[in-house]
């Protein structure tokens, strides 16, 4: 059986120390913002998309992209992480369909959730600081991603 697969764009958004995580209704699990990659979209370009329609917020992606010089090219953001997610997995063990994700992080100047109609409800939105997030019960991913956002905002900031 062939497994499809889909392009995906996550964006960890940090604003003054802390990352905003969902509970994702489906999957009962916290996670960014995030989504599919639409068929006349760059990577970056969905995940930034994403992070204004879920959270009314607009996100400034952190990138360190070294530029590499192309007559008839242009140097993309490199996401920070790319993951392979097994998304339908059967009862043999064989998967029906995955997510290669994009990573990014990025920075944004407010905490006030306001996503588009037809989004997840503000309440569903919690922010976690670092302490919040190791002694959380959130995926080992997710965690790891959002303490590495938090740090490449601060060191952002901080010019390092």
């Amino acid at each position: 059986m062939e497994t499809t697969r889909h392009f995906t764009s996550t964006v960890y958004i940090v604003n003054d120390g802390a990352v905003a995580l969902h509970r994702h209704e489906r999957l009962g699990i916290r996670i960014p913002p995030g989504g599919h990659v639409d068929r006349d979209e760059l990577p970056h370009e969905a995940g930034l998309r994403e992070v204004r329609e879920e959270t009314g917020l607009d996100p400034e992606l952190v990138d360190d992209t070294d530029s590499v010089p192309a007559p008839a090219g242009r140097t993309l953001p490199q996401p920070r992480q790319q993951m392979l997610y097994d998304i339908n997995v059967h009862g043999d063990g064989s998967v029906g369909h995955q997510h290669i994700d994009h990573v990014f992080y990025a920075r944004v100047d407010s905490r006030d959730i306001d996503p588009a109609p037809g989004e997840a409800d503000p309440e569903v939105w919690a922010w976690y600081d670092e302490s919040d997030l190791r002694e959380s019960d959130l995926d080992p991913d997710t965690v790891q991603f959002a303490l590495e956002a938090i740090e490449v905002v601060r060191d952002d900031e901080n010019g390092n």
